[in-house]
């Protein structure tokens, strides 16, 4: 079989094995018994090996005499994750908003079927994603010498005013305080005694910025040079007991404040990672197509290691395609046990 994506039958085999939905799209699984093509998720009943082969698109499997399972409906699949990438393109290249009728318009999609379906997808909806990309390409234009007026504009806002009512809710900070390392913002740290080792534990007034096993104030001064850094106190004591227990109880505070920053990819997968029930975990490929790109595998374990809230946003719940468990910031040791209370067995 040839893939554009490389991917070999023994892993076509065992995706189509445990019904792995992340490789739905993909490729087809072809029953030569049947003469029926299936996604790897389908739900009926597994043939013998040998009677199995795969595609990389169903039009391939078409041309050998196979038909569609009228089950799974395997086409759909990849129609809908053609829209969705060709809906995320046109997001990305738009210079002013679109509407959701005018992207669903583009993609041949009734607007409410398109919103499901690319929420779905990417775990947000379209006016979310492009929020995002708006303030993205803000934080990256404020990380460069220029302007505060001069970054919003060149980020797609069509006044500052508009820049800051969104900012107010996705940077934390405001925006002349990203630019200059967090000059203006007041950053309030503990170190926690975990079983795990100690647990440095740091928070704005929106919520957790940085939470690392094995770090201290200094290196939270590296990490926002001009912020004031000042230890939590009474103010940050429940917050960090509540994180404590997210290390000893995994899953029991989902619902932690966060002031966190990332480009908009990072963001879908960070979301995508909170989103991921205690006890279970996804694959980057699973992380990717979440995000809105699906061929973004790499990218998705990047933006894992890029977190920087550990446990409370669970890159411990993330994993590479054969099941095995992958890296981990702090040690692949804490990821096993972080793992093994929720329950997963590696």
């Amino acid at each position: 079989m040839q893939h554009t994506d490389d991917i070999d039958d023994a892993t076509a085999w065992e995706a189509f094995v445990r019904r792995d939905r992340a490789y739905d799209g993909r490729f087809v699984v072809a029953v030569q018994t049947t003469r029926i093509y299936c996604r790897p998720s389908c739900p009926a009943r597994r043939p013998r090996r040998e009677n199995v082969r795969f595609y990389p698109a169903g039009a391939a499997a078409q041309a050998d005499g196979y038909r569609a399972c009228l089950r799974c409906k395997p086409d759909e699949v990849a129609r809908d994750r053609l829209a969705v990438a060709r809906a995320v393109a046109l997001i990305e290249a738009a210079e002013t908003g679109i509407s959701l009728d005018e992207l669903a318009a583009a993609v041949g999609y009734a607007p409410h079927h398109f919103h499901r379906l690319f929420k779905r997808a990417t775990g947000v909806t379209p006016a979310a994603y492009a929020r995002g990309m708006k303030a993205g390409r803000a934080t990256e234009a404020l990380s460069r010498e220029m302007s505060v007026t001069d970054a919003i504009y060149e980020a797609g806002y069509s006044s500052p005013s508009r820049f800051y009512e969104a900012a107010g809710e996705r940077l934390g900070m405001t925006p002349s305080a990203w630019k200059r390392g967090g000059a203006g913002a007041t950053i309030r740290w503990t170190v926690a005694d975990t079983s795990l080792g100690p647990l440095l534990i740091a928070a704005t007034d929106k919520g957790l910025c940085r939470v690392a096993f094995d770090e201290d104030a200094v290196a939270l001064g590296k990490r926002f040079p001009r912020a004031e850094i000042m230890p939590g106190g009474a103010a940050l004591a429940d917050l960090a007991a509540r994180v404590v227990a997210e290390v000893e109880t995994p899953g029991r505070h989902r619902d932690l404040p966060l002031d966190v920053q990332g480009t908009a990819f990072q963001e879908a997968v960070w979301q995508a990672l909170r989103a991921i029930p205690p006890g279970e975990t996804r694959t980057y490929t699973e992380l990717a197509i979440a995000a809105g790109n699906p061929k973004a595998v790499r990218a998705a374990g990047t933006a894992c290691g890029a977190n920087n809230v550990a446990v409370v946003i669970p890159c411990h719940r993330a994993q590479r395609s054969d099941g095995s468990m992958g890296g981990y910031a702090y040690g692949v040791d804490r990821k096993l046990v972080l793992r093994r209370r929720e329950g997963v067995e590696d």
